[in-house]
């Protein structure tokens, strides 16, 4: 069971690694797959791109059921 915080709608996806213990590949390859979460993308200072996933409450309790949590 995941508890979170009643007033928190967007989780990223590094909350949800640390909430679920899925690790972040399998996180990502889960989004991708059964669509879920969002990309956002967010400049560096290098001026390149980062991708980071953003999940929404009812993401979050979508992937606690379908992935276990990862033993690596």
């Amino acid at each position: 069971m995941v508890r979170i915080k009643v007033s928190q709608k967007i989780f990223t996806e590094d909350e949800v690694v640390s909430l679920t213990g899925i690790c972040t590949d399998h996180l990502r390859k889960m989004a991708q797959n059964k669509h879920l979460g969002t990309i956002a993308r967010a400049a560096e200072a290098a001026g390149a791109e980062a991708e980071k996933w953003l999940f929404s409450h009812s993401d979050l309790m979508i992937l606690t059921v379908l992935q276990p949590r990862c033993d690596h």
